[in-house]
């Protein structure tokens, strides 16, 4: 499993090829490769991002504190959230999207949406894990075929 809580997707293709290398040089059968990163999916992208992002701030903030970098803003957070970052959010259809954007960047055939970040309420929560089930998986699996 990759995991990737921040930053540009795309810098963690050299450990896909890595692990794919190391697999073939020891005389090892293909294996599938995971990603694991954070995401919430609402009805909208923009519900999805005032749901998430200042939940996602905090909990980062805590860390940033404890481990000496940067706070990120809501400025750098939205990079994550576009084009290639590694924050998973949005409406099923943008989420399902930038998943299946992740999955072929990485060479990848499995993802984790890490949500439930602390803060959340539950019914938001509970809403996110059922758009995620009915709505994005089927649309990543649709994706990933063509």
């Amino acid at each position: 499993m990759l995991a990737i809580i921040g930053g540009d997707v795309a810098r963690f293709a050299p450990f896909s090829e890595l692990f794919r290398r190391a697999l073939a040089e020891f005389g090892h059968s293909a294996r599938p490769i995971g990603v694991h990163a954070p995401g919430h999916v609402a009805a909208t992208d923009e519900q999805a991002q005032e749901e998430f992002l200042p939940a996602f701030q905090q909990l980062i903030a805590g860390v940033a504190r404890e481990r000496g970098f940067r706070t990120p803003t809501r400025e750098s957070l939205m990079q994550d959230v576009g084009p290639g970052g590694a924050l998973h959010v949005g409406s099923p259809e943008t989420v399902a999207r930038k998943i299946t954007a992740t999955l072929k960047t990485l060479d990848a055939t499995r993802f984790n949406l890490k949500y439930g970040i602390t803060g959340m309420p539950h019914d938001t929560l509970m809403t996110n894990i059922e758009l995620y089930g009915t709505k994005v998986a089927p649309l990543v699996r649709e994706m990933m075929a063509d």
